[in-house]
């Protein structure tokens, strides 16, 4: 649906009695429940709800006495410890991570079934608290603490979990952020502890701050399955170099041997350091398409790092999950730009390409934009050039580059004779076409040919030219 139908179809929804909507919502949970037109049954649900909670709030507001702080400020303060591991958008997710799209589900099943109660006698404390004030450690803990029990009675198979009651939580995605958000809430204090106790940022990993980092991380709550991947994602956010993550798990086995290695708790590391190279190529991919050349030198030197780090500081199997996980990163990576590599001549050439007086019409421009996009395309495989080798691209870098090269001096060279000889009427768009050309040598060759080739261009424009001659 559109945006118009959506805000018709809450207005729609709005209209209809408190028992109406109540009955609708079961209906449309149950049909979550059986597999039915689920899509549908999702987005009127969510509208639903959300007007559920308008009339809710609606409703005490007008039966306190004095300002009532919103719910959402109860929402805020109950999942701030979250907010290091949330993550948006609908990337593939890794151990230690949390969509944030989940919360909202959450919290309104926590209002409605999981801890209503609670909730709301933490947003009576906070309407007797000025808005400045933090609220009481000790209540907040409370709550997150009941909320983190009801989570792990309704996900727990002998707890009463069923799935008819996670169906009333929300989708598939959401139940499986529900435990890992209970999770979090419980080790609040100790992943607090591990935060404060890591530096805010570790530009050098080495085995010294590899064995600080392993005290730091001598805590049994988080040595857990559910709560070291979380542990780890808190490091690999204070890390300059996040690939190093996996120094954890060679130290912690004693090894570089990924049989070894993968046998400890800490193999997640390297998991979780192959799944953040794989969105970073993701990423440089979609950046590329999108003629967003920005950010690719960043993204390349981490991707061409993590790479060469993995392949060196490992010993990894071809065809161990790892070594195939490992060479279909570097597959995405050299076919991404490969793909890009190979296009940029052509542009140039279309730029450049040297024409008769008479195909040039009177008024013919070079789009500058054109020009813009094809000085980024130059720059990206310069940048190309100096990681070619670990990101299995240095045949088609190098060879592409030294076309590059070729053709722009001898087309830069063919411009200025062209203005020295050529028909008056062509000037200014040969004049166009090499100043182009300039910049590209500029990135090509460096400022000082750059330059040699604009006074060129100056001498050449500055020539006396004789009339045409008349036929």
């Amino acid at each position: 649906m559109g945006q118009t139908s959506t805000e018709r179809l809450r207005e729609y929804l709005g209209q209809l009695p408190p028992q109406s909507q109540a009955l609708l919502m079961r209906e449309f949970e149950r049909a979550i429940e059986r597999g039915k037109d689920t899509a549908v049954a999702t987005l009127v649900l969510e509208q639903l709800r959300k007007v559920a909670r308008k009339t809710e709030d609606k409703t005490a507001d007008e039966t306190e006495d004095g300002p009532k702080p919103r719910i959402e400020d109860v929402a805020r303060h109950l999942f701030r410890p979250l907010e290091p591991f949330l993550v948006d958008g609908n990337v593939p997710m890794r151990p230690g991570q949390i969509r944030r799209s989940s919360i909202l589900p959450v919290w309104q099943w926590l209002i409605r079934d999981g801890a209503p109660d609670q909730i709301y006698e933490f947003e009576k404390l906070l309407g007797a608290m000025p808005d400045e004030r933090e609220p009481p450690e000790a209540a907040l803990r409370k709550l997150q603490l009941a909320v983190a029990e009801a989570i792990f009675q309704v996900t727990s198979p002998t707890g009463g979990g069923n799935q008819r009651a996670l169906a009333r939580i929300g989708a598939p995605n959401v139940i499986e952020d529900l435990l890992p958000i209970g999770s979090v809430l419980q080790a609040r204090e100790a992943i607090d502890t591990l935060a404060g106790r890591l530096p805010m940022s570790l530009r050098v990993f080495g085995d010294s701050q590899v064995a600080s980092t392993c005290e730091a991380l001598n805590i049994p709550t988080l040595q857990s399955p559910q709560l070291l991947p979380f542990a780890l994602s808190l490091l690999v956010q204070r890390l300059a170099s996040p690939w190093q993550v996996i120094r954890m798990a060679i130290r912690m086995a004693a090894s570089d041997d990924e049989v070894r290695v993968a046998a400890t708790p800490y193999g997640m590391a390297v998991t979780i350091a192959l799944h953040d190279l794989f969105c970073l190529a993701l990423t440089l991919r979609t950046d590329i398409r999108r003629g967003k050349f920005g950010a690719v030198p960043d993204n390349l030197k981490a991707l061409h790092d993590g790479v060469r780090g993995l392949r060196t500081e490992l010993d990894l199997r071809q065809d161990s999950t790892w070594g195939r996980q490992l060479a279909s990163i570097r597959a995405e990576i050299s076919n991404t730009l490969q793909s890009e590599i190979d296009s940029v001549p052509g542009r140039v050439r279309r730029i450049l390409r040297q024409r008769s007086d008479k195909d040039i019409v009177a008024g013919a421009r070079i789009d500058s934009t054109e020009v813009d996009d094809a000085a980024a395309l130059i720059g990206f495989v310069a940048v190309c050039r100096t990681y070619a080798s670990e990101l299995a691209i240095n045949e088609v870098t190098l060879r592409t580059y030294s076309d590059l090269q070729q053709y722009v001096e001898k087309a830069t060279e063919a411009l200025v004779q062209s203005l020295r000889a050529g028909d008056v009427r062509a000037r200014a768009y040969r004049q166009a076409q090499a100043n182009a050309a300039i910049r590209f040598c500029e990135v090509l060759f460096g400022r000082e040919y750059a330059s040699l080739m604009s006074r060129a261009v100056d001498n050449a424009l500055t020539v006396e030219h004789k009339p045409s001659r008349a036929s």
